[in-house]
């Protein structure tokens, strides 16, 4: 979860014509919202508020219960009679051998990203919290890598087929921004159907990258994972990738 807020310049790389985007701020919690634009207006805008403030009054109050789940860096098991959003990140934690909040903008996303498709019939959305993305669509969704000082950063993208949505697509760095990160890697970029799990793997995967000698060998362990569909990871000049992803020049990317 964001301790402050930053500006989301990355968040350019995701516009485009045919849909509509907005933010949605509460608190701590920073979300960009893409719809296409016959669907876009204050009520879902509204929806979506009101589901941030729910999720993170289950969270706060949780949290307040339980301090323990904030700090953990380590799977962390909860009650059965926690929040749903709780549990999400708990068991995303314990599949990635993670703490839960390192899955906890990735769960969000796609609590957020599920409820409007449910409630409102979207045709589509994509929801961005702090880099961590839920996306629901039916034509090839394209994407480009935002890797801090690395010369590959906004040079490269990746295409994503839609027999893959829905989708969690999520990444850690070592370099970039304020989260908690024990590795060295520029972009670590993890896809599963489900964002928590995504956000937690990205994690556990980003600790492991210290040099570009680690690329291939994290990639090869990533890969014994079913839950996972595709890793991307830049380091310096360096770039590796593994799965159901295609990899393609920024000029070439139309996105959502």
């Amino acid at each position: 979860m964001n301790k402050a807020y930053q500006p989301r310049f990355y968040r350019n790389a995701l516009k485009n014509g045919r849909f509509s985007s907005f933010t949605v701020m509460y608190r701590e919690t920073d979300l960009w919202v893409s719809v296409p634009e016959q669907d876009a207006g204050e009520r879902l805008r509204k929806h979506i508020y009101n589901r941030v403030v729910e999720l993170r009054k289950h969270m706060d109050e949780y949290i307040s219960r339980d301090p323990g789940f904030l700090t953990a860096l380590e799977p962390y098991p909860v009650p059965d009679d926690a929040p749903g959003i709780v549990k999400a990140c708990s068991l995303a934690g314990e599949l990635a051998g993670v703490g839960p909040m390192a899955a906890v903008a990735g769960a969000f996303s796609q609590a957020v990203g599920e409820d409007a498709v449910s409630e409102f019939g979207i045709d589509g959305i994509i929801v961005e919290n702090g880099g961590d993305i839920y996306a629901s669509f039916k034509q090839p969704l394209s994407l480009s890598i935002y890797a801090g000082g690395s010369p590959l950063s906004g040079r490269i993208g990746f295409e994503i087929d839609p027999s893959l949505s829905p989708l969690g697509i999520c990444t850690s760095s070592g370099t970039v921004g304020h989260s908690l990160s024990f590795g060295k890697a520029d972009a670590v970029t993890v896809m599963s159907a489900n964002a928590a799990v995504a956000d937690a793997f990205a994690t556990m995967l980003c600790n492991r990258v210290k040099s570009a000698a680690d690329i291939a060998p994290t990639l090869e362990l990533s890969a014994a994972y079913e839950v996972l569909s595709g890793t991307i990871i830049v380091l310096g000049d360096k770039v590796g990738a593994r799965g159901n992803i295609k990899l393609i020049p920024l000029n070439h990317i139309s996105g959502y």
